[in-house]
C-alpha cells in the first residue's frame, strides 16, 4: 500500500499511528496490517465512506458493544437503499411487518433491510407484479439457511477486525453468489418446466 495512503489513513483516524523510527519514519505491526485490510475491505468491497468506516471503526474498537452491535453498524451500511418513488403504500410495510412476526424474527419494521424490502414490495405493486409477494415466505426460508451459513462461517473467526472484514467481503460477495446461483437455479427449473413447450 502507497504510503501517502496510510498518511492518509492515520489522518483520517482510520488507522493508528505507527511507532515512530525517525522523525519521518514509521514502523508498522501486524495490528495494523490487519486494520489496513478492514479498512480496504470497507472501503473497496463494501463501498463505505471514509466516515461511514470511522463508525464502523468506533464499533469495533468499543468494548462494551456487543458483537451483535457491532455487525449491525457494518451490515445496515450494506443494505442498498431504494430511491423510493414517493410514500411506500401503507400495504408493503404491512406485509413486512407481518413477515417479520410470522418468522420470529428479532428485528423491527424500521431496520435498514425491511425498510429496503418494503421498497421492493411496493415497487413490484407499482408495476403491476404485486401478486410476486407471494412467495415472500420461500425467499424468507432460503434467507434463513444462508443467514444461519453465514453466521455459522463468520462466528470461527477470532478477532473483532476479522470477523468484521468476513461479514463486509461475505456479505458483498455473497449477495453477488446468490444472485449468480438463484440465476443459474432458475435457467435449471425453467428447462426442466418450460423446454420444448410453447
Amino acid at each position: 500500500m502507497p504510503v501517502p495512503t496510510i498518511k492518509y489513513y492515520v489522518r483520517e483516524g482510520l488507522l493508528p499511528t505507527g511507532e515512530l523510527t525517525s522523525p519521518n519514519q514509521a514502523s508498522y505491526s501486524d495490528v495494523h496490517e490487519r486494520r489496513l485490510r478492514l479498512v480496504r475491505a470497507l472501503l473497496e468491497v463494501g463501498g463505505l465512506s471514509v466516515s461511514s468506516i470511522r463508525d464502523v471503526l468506533l464499533a469495533v474498537d468499543d468494548p462494551d458493544r456487543s458483537l451483535h452491535k457491532v455487525l449491525g453498524a457494518v451490515t445496515d451500511r450494506l443494505v442498498p437503499r431504494y430511491e423510493a418513488a414517493g410514500e411506500a403504500p401503507a400495504a408493503a410495510r404491512e406485509k413486512v411487518e407481518e413477515l417479520i412476526a410470522r418468522r420470529g424474527w428479532a428485528v423491527d419494521g424500521d431496520h435498514p433491510a425491511a425498510l429496503a424490502l418494503t421498497e421492493a414490495l411496493a415497487a413490484l405493486e407499482r408495476v403491476g407484479h404485486g401478486a410476486f409477494a407471494e412467495v415472500l415466505d420461500d425467499y424468507a426460508a432460503a434467507a434463513e439457511a444462508v443467514a444461519a451459513a453465514d453466521v455459522a462461517h463468520v462466528g470461527r473467526r477470532l478477532g473483532r477486525d476479522d470477523l468484521v472484514e468476513s461479514v463486509v467481503v461475505g456479505t458483498v460477495v455473497g449477495d453477488a453468489m446468490m444472485a449468480a446461483l438463484r440465476r443459474l437455479a432458475q435457467v435449471d427449473r425453467s428447462a426442466r418446466a418450460f423446454d420444448g413447450r410453447e
